[in-house]
């Protein structure tokens, strides 16, 4: 299929988070059982901190995505990945809710596949309707001591898909193809991926499936070799992009980077990545192509048709440039589920989540919304019957403050409560608007914090009920680097 309309992508964005283990780390902890690892200790690699899953990543992708865009105008939001965290809930509704799209709008769940975030693109634009919000996020854990340990990482990309004059880049048509080269699977319940031979997974599906389809959609819309084509390509292994693109004659220096050495591979969210690293580069009249090779292959092409205006958004470049470093393996192996610390008895409490009242203050708790009195004008979170200020009654307009500047007004970093990531950072947050909320703090860096900082605001979660299986989301302030 091809569409020579304007309809494209009209805004993108990503977040990787913050947390990045140098492979140099991993490798050293495994010295003892597994040398061999040290072949892959270059860069490092994303993973979540404790309160920060698939659903918290779309998330902030996808207020990154939205910047410069009014949520109201969202028909839908697609959230593709192979982590989820619910089988029997619908995960893109919570992110929908989240950013506070239009409860009318419809939220669907991508799954099946590492190609299903191409899959949820190349959907959207073949529907060619109202604009469609499209994210890909993946929390990728590897067996202690394998190569996926080494090679995966976390992270999330967002584009918004849709008609209009501000398209940035027009979707040109795909070319898709199914077949059963399985070149690794996870059965339902199990943790970890298991993949097939490197080797044979490039010499026999990468190098023979991929090119034939990536040519038939190049003649198929009439662009020859020397047009400049930005190409990246995920699930092949290392090197397979460069292969392919030698195959199709685009030059080495078009090739999208792989995101190894500061990110890892994200699953279902590298294609989005690779398609927003091309955006961030790309010129007017550049060729963009994406492709995606998992039991067969995704291939979506885009030709660049404006520059892409400044609307705050962070992007790829400036999530990749937000980063602490960690050395601690021990932190990674928590984190991720895979060792069970002895925190005390803090630590033991019923943390269940009352849905009766989630559902009563969902733009409250979901989507940070305070309220500002309609007779003083004074704002305040949570927004209650009274004004903190003038006590006037049933007065509260809701009001966002999600984007409304804040610093540190107070702060203790307490090492007696429990936190899966201690100390436990609480304080006053003092927002320019004149509302103040006590708030948790997280990714506190090796610099701390001090009365004064800046302080941004991340969608994470907030207790996790481990008898009932089900998190609590809310926000937490985050330093600004």
């Amino acid at each position: 299929m091809t569409n020579s309309s304007t309809f494209g992508i009209k805004s993108f964005g990503a977040y990787i988070p913050r947390r990045r283990m140098l492979r140099s780390a991993i490798a050293a902890a495994h010295a003892w059982s597994h040398p061999s690892l040290k072949g892959l200790a270059k860069g490092e690699r994303s993973f979540c901190n404790w309160d920060e899953d698939v659903i918290t990543m779309a998330v902030e992708a996808g207020r990154d995505c939205l910047r410069g865009l009014s949520s109201s105008d969202i028909a839908g939001i697609a959230l593709a990945s192979t982590t989820a965290p619910y089988a029997d809930l619908n995960n893109a509704m919570v992110v929908g809710a989240a950013l506070s799209l239009p409860t009318e709008s419809s939220a669907n769940d991508w799954s099946g596949s590492t190609r299903s975030g191409l899959s949820a693109v190349i959907g959207a634009c073949r529907a060619a309707g109202d604009d469609v919000l499209v994210v890909a996020s993946e929390q990728r854990s590897g067996k202690p001591a394998s190569a996926q340990e080494m090679n995966y990482g976390c992270g999330a990309g967002a584009v918004t898909i849709g008609t209009g004059d501000d398209v940035i880049a027009k979707f040109l048509g795909a070319e898709t193809l199914s077949v059963p080269f399985i070149n690794s699977f996870r059965k339902a319940g199990e943790r970890f991926d298991y993949g097939w031979e490197e080797r044979w997974i490039r010499d026999e599906g990468v190098s023979k499936l991929i090119p034939g389809a990536a040519k038939r959609l190049l003649s198929r819309l009439n662009l020859a070799p020397d047009r400049t084509i930005w190409f990246g390509m995920s699930g092949g292994g290392a090197g397979a992009d460069k292969l392919v693109a030698k195959v199709l004659k685009i030059a080495p220096e078009q090739v999208l980077p792989d995101l190894q050495a500061q990110v890892g591979d994200t699953g279902t969210a590298q294609p989005l990545l690779l398609l927003i690293s091309a955006l961030e580069c790309a010129k007017p009249g550049d060729i963009i192509l994406i492709a995606s090779f998992a039991q067969g292959g995704e291939i979506a092409a885009f030709e660049m048709s404006k520059p892409v205006p400044a609307t705050g958004r962070c992007g790829l470049a400036g999530s990749i440039a937000k980063r602490i470093e960690e050395t601690a393996y021990l932190k990674l192996l928590a984190f991720e589920g895979h060792v069970e610390l002895e925190w005390g008895m803090r630590a033991e409490t019923d943390n269940k989540t009352a849905l009766t009242q989630l559902y009563r203050s969902a733009d409250q708790i979901l989507g940070f919304v305070g309220g500002q009195c309609s007779s003083c004008q004074q704002i305040q979170f949570p927004r209650m019957p009274a004004c903190v200020n003038c006590g006037a009654l049933n007065t509260q307009k809701p009001y966002s403050l999600l984007d409304v500047p804040a610093k540190v007004q107070t702060y203790t970093a307490d090492w007696l409560q429990y936190t899966p990531a201690p100390p436990l950072y609480v304080g006053l947050v003092q927002f320019e608007a004149g509302a103040r909320v006590l708030m948790e703090i997280v990714d506190v860096g090796p610099q701390g914090i001090d009365v004064g900082t800046p302080l941004e605001f991340a969608f994470r979660i907030k207790e996790q009920d481990r008898m009932r299986h089900f998190d609590r989301y809310f926000w937490k302030a985050v330093p600004v680097i």
